[in-house]
């Protein structure tokens, strides 16, 4: 499996496979902090091979350079079927809402697949 695509963005959703992303970004700035950012997507395009063609739990980790958690690890299941091509796609797209955070610095997002770690991208954070 390969990750094609792994980001934060304004607005993204999928429909009938296509992927429609729009203002991909990696930092955050604020006047000050605490602050709580509005509204972020977390993106995720998957490729797998005709062998990993099955059910594949995931789960996406926040952590901060202390190793805290910033909002909750989402959870789930993506299933990977083919459509008669050695590859297929699948697309992860989650919305969060109202994220709050402590301090100016690196929050890390974290991807995991079937347990195993498998890609991680930094959403930075700091003053304006």
């Amino acid at each position: 499996m390969k990750i094609e695509l792994f980001t934060f963005c304004d607005f993204a959703q999928e429909s009938a496979g296509k992927l429609t992303v729009v203002g991909t970004f990696d930092t955050i700035v604020s006047r000050n902090y605490p602050c709580i950012h509005p509204q972020l997507y977390v993106v995720i395009r998957l490729r797998f091979d005709l062998w990993e063609f099955s059910n594949h739990d995931f789960r996406v980790e926040t952590r901060d350079l202390n190793g805290e958690m910033v909002i909750k690890p989402i959870h789930g299941n993506v299933v990977v079927k083919g459509v008669g091509n050695a590859t297929a796609v699948s697309h992860l797209v989650f919305t969060i809402s109202n994220i709050h955070f402590k301090n100016p610095g690196v929050v890390n997002f974290i991807l995991y697949i079937d347990g195993r770690e498998l890609s991680s991208i930094p959403l930075y954070l700091s003053h304006s």
